[in-house]
């Protein structure tokens, strides 16, 4: 089979990721002597400059990896967590039944820096100013801009002039929106990182002494201060008002990264890890659970009947996550009855020869959560007298109500493998340019991820003083006959288990090679509550790439699937996989976002 690239295959390494520089900064770290986990949190720190439409330095990431010397599975939460006086009735009593999608309100702690710093301190081997030098470089020098972000540059030039004039100072430099193809430099970004390696390296010669003393900087330092300055102010956000943040200089102080056990599920020959309920994670893992009962083998994986049958397992699965997920620190998520084989074969039977338009949560008593249901299309818009369409906007000019409420931010994503066999998988997120403001002094803005709260304080996922939100980033690990064996993610939001799971079953049950398996035409469904504002639902939706046979397309419209059409390769999946058997390493990248990249050697 041709596929858009070669498939890499090496010995010494391999790096997979959303973004070429990325790759090639992992890759150089490799080459260097570093292993997996300094190249994963170089690969990380880049991640945060070049792709600022999908993160930034004050987003969040969820880590997974599998450590040679420890030998075993590890999560590292970088997810951070509500401020401390941000209360459902607080919100409430602004007019809200939902969080913002912008702005300060729905503002968490930026976790990916002290998770970085987490992963750096068990189980890296480079001292900090090396991991740092590629983001610095990029960030000073400048790096490319993608038509995407001139795009929603030049159409939101004007409200981040008038609303968010700090944002506009960073990222339209000389007042203008820049071009598709040129450079864009971030210098203020640049220069925070150079302080905090200067705080470091003032601790003395010690790695582990300058990774401690960058923390403090950051969470108890200048970075955390200049938040605090910045939060007391009001700024516009989704509500069409200017409102002041929760967030603290003290909630910052308060949080650290933290490591724990992953979630797992045993399914044909391989143990699948993931992060826990606080992540929608265990979705694929409910996906595969309910897929046992089937033979997917014997499916032709292009054919209506995989992608019904796999279509209708995800509504079943997504429908439990908005049920029952949450942080579990503050609620009592079931997920061994959940991940059950007795609460999957009950579930398995809601499955039919049609496609459900129902949102259908098991029941687990005393466990769970209503679900709120939005229509699509149904949130009207602060200063907007109709409701924001569902399609794209022909005329190319957004609103600035269209602009919060339709041009969110999104996700990056790394796998990687060294020469010594570590692994590791992660998804940086958060604190992408139209999420919030950039913080004055820093060049840089702060995650919006408790827009994914709901406020409903009986539900698990309600909003709570020092709660994580549901998120959706999840990155993912499979051991094989008990050896590690796979790291595999992508970006997406509410796809990213779904577009995950379509990978795996095509490589495990029908033999794709990584590219292959990730060349496969995708599809996805939004029969669910979008975790992203303004929470709304597609009952019976399922987008398909053109790619797929005219039969399979025709068969799924008979079957009551409400089809969206993309054009090859239309579909935002920027799927990166990597493996390890008998020390032959391999790894794969999508071409959809023509930058994701694989190397190795």
């Amino acid at each position: 089979m041709i596929t858009s690239r070669p498939e890499i295959v090496g010995t010494f390494g391999v790096v997979a990721t959303t973004h070429w520089l990325a790759t090639t900064a992992a890759m150089t770290i490799l080459e260097k002597g570093g292993n997996a986990f300094d190249a994963a949190a170089a690969a990380g720190f880049v991640h945060h400059i070049v792709e600022p439409d999908q993160n930034g330095p004050g987003g969040d990431v969820p880590i997974i990896l599998w450590s040679a010397a420890r030998k075993k599975v590890e999560v590292i939460c970088g997810q951070g967590v509500a401020p401390a006086t941000a209360t459902v009735a607080r919100m409430k009593a602004f007019g809200l039944d939902i969080l913002p999608g912008t702005g300060h309100l729905p503002a968490v702690v930026p976790g990916s820096f002290g998770a970085w710093m987490l992963l750096l301190r068990e189980h890296g081997s480079l001292k900090l100013r090396e991991v740092l030098t590629p983001a610095i470089t990029a960030a000073r020098d400048g790096f490319l801009v993608k038509p995407e972000v001139a795009s929603l540059l030049a159409h939101t030039d004007s409200f981040m002039k008038s609303y968010w004039p700090t944002s506009a100072a960073v990222f339209l430099p000389g007042g203008q929106a820049p071009v598709a193809g040129s450079l864009l430099r971030v210098p203020a970004q640049a220069e925070s990182y150079e302080k905090i390696l200067r705080e470091a390296e003032a601790a003395g010669g010690d790695r582990l002494s300058q990774i401690e003393a960058a923390r403090r900087a950051w969470y108890q330092g200048f970075v955390a201060e200049a938040v605090d300055r910045f939060f007391r102010q009001p700024v516009m956000d989704t509500t069409g008002e200017a409102h002041a943040g929760f967030l603290t200089g003290q909630d910052m102080a308060q949080w650290s990264a933290t490591t724990e056990a992953p979630v797992t599920l045993d399914y044909a020959g391989y143990t699948v890890c993931k992060p826990g309920p606080w992540a929608q994670s265990p979705v694929l893992l409910q996906q595969l659970a309910l897929l046992k009962g089937f033979d997917i083998a014997k499916m032709d994986h292009c054919g209506p009947d995989f992608v019904h049958l796999v279509q209708e397992c995800t509504k079943l699965a997504l429908s439990d996550r908005e049920a029952f997920y949450g942080d579990p620190k503050f609620a009592d998520v079931p997920l061994d009855r959940l991940l059950s084989e007795e609460y999957n074969a009950d579930r398995r039977k809601l499955i039919g020869a049609e496609a459900s338009l129902e949102m259908r949560p098991g029941h687990i008593d005393g466990k769970g959560g209503q679900i709120p249901l939005r229509a699509r299309g149904s949130t009207r818009m602060a200063h907007s007298e109709t409701t924001v369409a569902a399609e794209d906007d022909t005329s190319g000019i957004l609103s600035w109500p269209q602009f919060l409420a339709k041009t969110r931010g999104d996700t990056c994503h790394l796998d990687i493998i060294d020469r010594w066999g570590n692994m590791i998988s992660a998804t940086p997120s958060g604190g992408w340019m139209t999420g919030s403001p950039v913080v004055p002094g820093l060049g840089f803005c702060v995650s919006a991820r408790g827009q994914m709260f709901w406020l409903d304080e009986n539900h698990p996922n309600g909003l709570a003083p020092g709660k994580r939100p549901r998120t959706t980033l999840t990155p993912g690990l499979a051991l094989r006959e008990g050896e590690p064996y796979m790291a595999f993610g992508t970006p997406g939001g509410d796809q990213q288990d779904q577009w995950s799971l379509h990978a795996f079953l095509r490589h495990v049950h029908h033999g794709l090679n990584l590219q292959e398996a990730i060349d496969a035409p995708g599809f996805y469904t939004d029969h669910m509550p979008s975790s992203f504002y303004p929470r709304e639902w597609y009952p019976g939706h399922l987008a398909v790439e053109a790619e797929f046979p005219k039969a399979t397309l025709a068969e799924l419209h008979r079957r009551g699937h409400k089809l969206e059409v993309h054009p090859r390769w239309g579909h935002y999946n920027s799927m990166t996989m990597a493996t390890r058997e008998k020390g032959v390493l391999r790894a794969a990248a999508s071409p959809r976002r023509m930058q994701c990249y694989a190397i190795g050697r």
